[in-house]
């Protein structure tokens, strides 16, 4: 149960029923030029109680699948907008 990942984000849409999506950004530095490059990644997340609102900042905790591609869970909110 220790080995599960976890991922901070922002919502960016709350629109489905107990399903937010979450957007990821990672910064990782070029191997050769050496420049920091942004990439971002959405994740689907279980939302039970639908708490979450769009520009919330939230920690996701992965889980079994819970959908066709529901893989997340909303660990808790960080901040609220």
């Amino acid at each position: 149960m220790g080995n599960r990942r976890t991922l901070v984000g922002d919502v960016v849409s709350n629109k489905m029923e107990k399903t937010v999506v979450v957007i990821v950004r990672t910064r990782r530095q070029h191997l050769r030029y050496k420049k920091y490059i942004e990439y971002t990644k959405k994740f689907k997340a279980h939302d039970a109680d639908n708490t979450c609102k769009v520009g919330d900042r939230v920690k996701l905790i992965e889980t079994r699948p819970l959908s066709k591609e529901k893989r997340w869970r909303v660990a808790e909110v960080v901040t609220k907008v």
